[in-house]
């Protein structure tokens, strides 16, 4: 046994040696494991409709359809106040619900199922928390706020969707979805539409919370938190799914129009592996826009869902079309325009990565990005570092 260890110890030393080594570089061309199209930014021209004041936000991106054109805002802005909303992000839960405005009051969700409504003078007016009571001590978050007609809908991370009375807190009726979290809830008219994680949409009856409908898509592994919400107008609801489905449907029915999959993926992401859609479907006129996380934005026909264009770019949050331009947060944190008549890139902007270095020059936490919202003639991205940044639609420049 002693020879046995000797040559073990041999063996060891020799590799030790070997570790010390100077590295060969082999000779020849590095190539990007990653490789990115050569983009020349281009400041072109931008036909912006004329600003117009808004009273309201009752959805992300501003109404049920996730399009709002072009809102004012000053051209100084400034902050008028700053309170607390709740229960932040945190390693075991997050914050995924946009504000929501109506009739000059904020309606927040927080990390911990917290709704809270805030007046624009920043009193608060009152706080509800829609922890069921059965399951206080069951890690949940995610969800949505919308608000119509003196109602404010939220979904939360238990699977649930709740009506509360938008002046003092009440709750109306409550919807147990059993699906394991749900996105943001879409109101227009009698009906709240709702996609869970599960794969499966609803539609809710806006007096009692019943279930008018559902529709089903191919369940999906890797999913966000929250997830993206429906669009709708008059004449179509465009329900996005974790597995990548859209599927356009007749808004009081529920009856199919038309299906499609935004597939494909960035080369050499690791999140080329996520299905979901990250980006709400935005109904402008006779389009519908979706974005995924994994590397694809597409412009859809919305009468038959037949493809316009496919741009090899993701999005993390609605995209914002207006005049020739379609703009957007990528997956790779840039902010792009694109051209809306057939989705090439005009110009990109790098976003902020990294939040801080941790103690061997690693990262400690990825910065998140969250817009775009074009008011006020700028582009408006609010991002997870605390800062709020304003761009210049026609070159991309930081204002």
């Amino acid at each position: 046994m002693t020879g046995y260890f000797r040559f073990s110890a041999v063996c060891a030393f020799a590799v030790l040696l070997g570790c010390g080594e100077t590295d060969v570089i082999l000779p020849g061309e590095r190539f990007d494991i990653r490789p990115q199209q050569n983009i020349v930014n281009q400041a072109l021209p931008i036909s912006l409709p004329g600003q117009v004041a808004n009273a309201s936000w009752t959805h992300r991106n501003g109404n049920a359809s996730h399009q709002l054109s072009h809102p004012a805002l000053s051209g100084a802005p400034r902050q008028v106040f700053a309170t607390s909303i709740g229960e932040g992000d945190s390693r075991r839960a997050r914050i995924t619900a946009d504000p929501v405005v109506s009739n000059g009051v904020i309606y927040t969700l927080d990390a911990r199922a917290n709704v809270t409504a805030t007046a624009t003078s920043g009193t608060r007016l009152w706080s509800v928390n829609l922890t069921p009571g059965s399951d206080g001590a069951r890690d949940a978050s995610g969800g949505g706020v919308a608000i119509a007609a003196g109602r404010v809908f939220v979904t939360t991370g238990f699977g649930e969707v709740v009506m509360l009375d938008a002046a003092t807190g009440g709750e109306v009726w409550t919807q147990d979805l059993d699906a394991p979290g749900v996105s943001a809830p879409t109101v227009f008219g009698d009906l709240a539409y709702i996609v869970g994680r599960d794969g499966t949409g609803w539609a809710l009856e806006v007096d009692s919370g019943r279930i008018r409908w559902q529709l089903s898509a191919t369940p999906a592994l890797g999913v966000f938190g929250g997830g993206a919400g429906v669009a709708v107008d008059s004449g179509i609801a465009v329900f996005p799914f974790p597995s990548g489905e859209v599927v356009a449907t007749f808004p009081e029915g529920g009856l199919r129009r038309w299906s499609t999959v935004v597939s494909g993926a960035r080369t050499g992401s690791a999140a080329a592996t996520i299905s979901d859609i990250a980006g709400d479907p935005v109904i402008k006129g006779n389009d519908v826009y979706v974005g995924n996380f994994a590397g694809q934005i597409v412009k859809l026909d919305v009468s038959n869902g037949d493809r316009i264009w496919t741009a090899q770019e993701g999005a993390v949050s609605p995209v914002w079309p207006v005049g020739n331009a379609v703009f957007a947060v990528n997956d790779l944190n840039e902010l792009v325009r694109l051209n809306d008549s057939d989705g090439t890139p005009v110009w990109k902007v790098q976003l902020p990565g990294l939040l801080e270095a941790g103690t061997f020059g690693s990262s400690n936490e990825v910065v998140a990005h969250y817009g775009p919202v074009l008011a006020g003639g700028r582009l408006i991205v609010a991002s997870s570092d605390g800062v709020i940044r304003q761009f210049d639609p026609v070159s991309g420049a930081l204002v």
